[in-house]
């Protein structure tokens, strides 16, 4: 399977990330709030919809920031 370049790197993950959050968060929200029934699969899906659309541009967004708030908290040098 052919890679795309490094260069796509941020763009990929946050297409990744915001799919799979809004994915699984809408899915929780909607069984608390309506339960599961017939139409649990229709509803949750029509909410991922608009939940994706928020959520990848602001991963987009946020995502730089998270990564430079982990480096300074988290060591990532190797001991010498």
């Amino acid at each position: 399977m052919a890679k795309l370049s490094r260069h796509f790197y941020t763009a990929v993950f946050a297409l990744i990330m915001s799919c799979l959050m809004s994915l699984l968060m809408s899915g929780v929200i909607t069984a608390i709030n309506t339960g599961f029934d017939a139409g649990f699969l229709l509803r949750w899906l029509r909410a991922w919809a608009v939940a994706w659309l928020v959520a990848f541009p602001l991963v987009s967004f946020i995502a730089p920031l998270a990564h430079r708030l982990t480096r300074r908290l988290v060591e990532t040098d190797t001991p010498s």
